[in-house]
């Protein structure tokens, strides 16, 4: 917010969770009074019955980047998504699209059944897999099913990303991980009594293919089962909270592989004005 409002900037979210419309608190996404504050981009934006790829990102965040330096002020990406920020950078590769029958047949497979063809189909792709990834593995047996070209190898094609076509400055915030886990404690209260869990009600309620990727945001799933009387509210936030602290421990080993040539924002706030300050004077 500091960083937009000193330049003028605007906000672009790289979450791909945010994107849904289905979902506001359960994703934490930004207040109202942020979203006041400065012009945020991306955010709620996509109906939960769509599928929004990291392709479809990356396209939309491309248009508006364009758009923002067409107005001459710098466009801020904020998210935790890996996947998008990596595709946005360095591209994606260009899988032809899926015979349709193919899709079907593979996506109605059980995950044991559709990893094993995947082991016998392409077993480089399987071994870089968790057997228990259910769109992973359904995604790469499709791509070899369909083009009979392995799903590595198509990513070793990979075109249309930024990286080296504009200035770009990284930055990673870092967190002790005690503090991390107090304060996803805390907002998963605030979650809980907020509004989650009446977002997650009516979305079950919406005919919804299972295969969306909105029913996969975390804490959706718990809180379903909450809801239809398989566990316990007690059980369901801590389930959450769990599958919360994993996902900020895999975001940490992320983060960390990028800290080369990334400025990194600690937690003392003399440290990061001055870290900000630096980023400020580069955008400017």
């Amino acid at each position: 917010m500091r960083l937009a409002e000193a330049t003028g900037g605007i906000i672009i979210n790289a979450d791909a969770s945010q994107v849904y419309a289905d979902l506001c608190v359960l994703t934490a996404r930004p207040p109202q009074e942020d979203l006041a504050r400065a012009p945020h981009r991306l955010f709620g934006h996509i109906d939960g019955m769509e599928d929004c790829s990291a392709a479809r990102w990356a396209q939309e965040a491309k248009a508006e980047i364009d758009a923002a330096h067409g107005q001459g002020v710098p466009a801020i990406l904020v998210g935790g998504t890996g996947l998008y920020l990596h595709t946005l950078l360095h591209g994606i590769a260009p899988v032809p699209e899926i015979d349709p029958v193919i899709r079907e047949s593979v996506r109605a497979m059980a995950v044991a059944d559709s990893y094993a063809a995947l082991e016998r189909e392409d077993p480089h792709g399987a071994a870089r897999l968790n057997a228990g990834d259910t769109s992973r593995v359904a995604r790469a047996l499709e791509v070899v099913r369909s083009t009979g070209t392995p799903l590595h190898q198509w990513q070793a094609r990979r075109e249309g990303g930024i990286a080296g076509w504009m200035p770009i400055h990284g930055a990673v915030v870092m967190l002790p991980r005690d503090a991390l886990a107090a304060r996803a404690e805390q907002r998963l209260d605030q979650m809980l009594t907020g509004g989650a869990i009446e977002e997650v009600e009516a979305l079950i309620r919406r005919p919804i293919p299972k295969d969306r990727p909105v029913l996969r945001a975390l804490g959706v799933r718990e809180l379903a089962a909450m809801l239809s009387g398989e566990i316990s509210r007690e059980e369901a936030r801590a389930a959450i909270l769990k599958q919360t602290i994993a996902y900020q421990k895999r975001q940490r080993t992320w983060a960390r592989g990028r800290q080369a040539g990334w400025t990194t924002l600690h937690p003392d706030e003399t440290v990061a004005i001055e870290d900000l300050a630096a980023i400020e004077a580069e955008a400017r």
